[in-house]
């Protein structure tokens, strides 16, 4: 069995927990997130968030799946990663695949060890192709460092602000080892440190900068807060609940839809809800607060294999037999 200190005890270690900065060379002209090029030489590997950090906590716990649907909506509300996903991606024709595919990325940035920079580089080659003219007629590349970071922008002011409602508020200690984390997490991922905010107190005038002037309900956040929007049944898992999932996907998709709808809005930080212009009432509010309370006295008395995705258990097993 597991307890709360399982997500709650790492994140007392406050800044010690938080792994140390990276190198930021030269980037290729216009794009700015490749930083292993053939005429420059590979660089050494940057580390993974170190183990029992903060975010080798939070991003394992099945409470962070609830997280991830207000982060990917924040990203596709800048208009440049917006036009990307309308245009290249196939989330509309095979949504659990891309959902499946994307939460292996995340949990391997975490604990992928020596996989995490493969996992980087294996990004930045899919995204060199995806390049066009976003809503405001301006063209856009998936690397451009301004467009790329705030795709990776999105997951800490989500993260501490969902931690809130569904574990626990962070210290300003912890909110400090999580950034810091992240930034190790961008550099996986082939930001460079002169493209990101390299602080909190960077970060937030950074944050209300682009949700004053960048951020706007594009088509694709419309789509991903829609109700009625088509979304063909599970294609994943044993084909008899697949089977089941297929007969009753009439009347499952409307409750889903609904509830997709109401974790992606009420887990939003509320100046990018509001930013955004997605509305929350009060007693939406009220219903959040609740549903959150049950998940903070449940979840943590779950068993160790229900309480956390399959890579973030075995890489804390792994974690555990190298401890004795």
């Amino acid at each position: 069995m597991s307890s709360a200190k399982d997500v709650e005890g790492p994140w007392a270690r406050g800044p010690e927990a938080a792994p140390g900065g990276g190198s930021d060379p030269e980037p290729p002209s216009g794009q700015g997130s490749d930083p292993e090029s053939p005429a420059r030489g590979r660089r050494a590997d940057p580390d993974p968030p170190p183990p029992g950090g903060v975010l080798w906590s939070l991003s394992g716990d099945i409470r962070a799946l609830l997280m991830l649907p207000a982060a990917l909506t924040l990203q596709v509300a800048h208009p440049a990663v917006g036009a990307g996903v309308d245009e290249h991606s196939v989330f509309r024709t095979d949504p659990w695949g891309r959902g499946e595919r994307s939460l292996r990325s995340l949990q391997l940035w975490v604990y992928g060890g020596a996989e995490a920079a493969e996992e980087g580089r294996r990004l930045r080659v899919l995204h060199r192709t995806i390049q066009g003219t976003d809503t405001r007629g301006r063209a856009y590349h998936a690397l451009t460092p301004a467009n790329y970071a705030w795709v990776h922008a999105t997951g800490f002011p989500v993260y501490q602000h969902a931690a809130r409602y569904l574990i626990r508020p962070m210290t300003p200690a912890q909110e400090r080892a999580l950034y810091a984390e992240w930034l190790q997490v961008g550099r996986i991922l082939g930001i460079h440190d002169r493209d990101m905010p390299q602080s909190i107190e960077e970060f937030w005038p950074y944050w209300e900068k682009m949700l004053a002037g960048e951020i706007e309900a594009t088509t694709v956040v419309r789509e991903l807060v829609d109700v009625d929007q088509p979304v063909p049944p599970p294609d994943r898992g044993p084909w008899p609940l697949r089977a089941v999932l297929r007969a009753l996907w009439p009347v499952l998709l409307p409750p889903l839809a609904r509830f997709r709808r109401f974790v992606t809005i009420g887990l939003m930080p509320p100046d990018a809800r509001a930013a955004v212009g997605l509305p929350w009432s009060a007693e939406q509010e009220k219903r959040l607060r609740r549903m959150c309370a049950v998940l903070r006295v449940v979840v943590p008395v779950l068993p160790e294999r229900l309480r956390y995705l399959p890579r973030a258990r075995a890489a804390r097993a792994a974690e555990a037999r190298r401890n004795g």
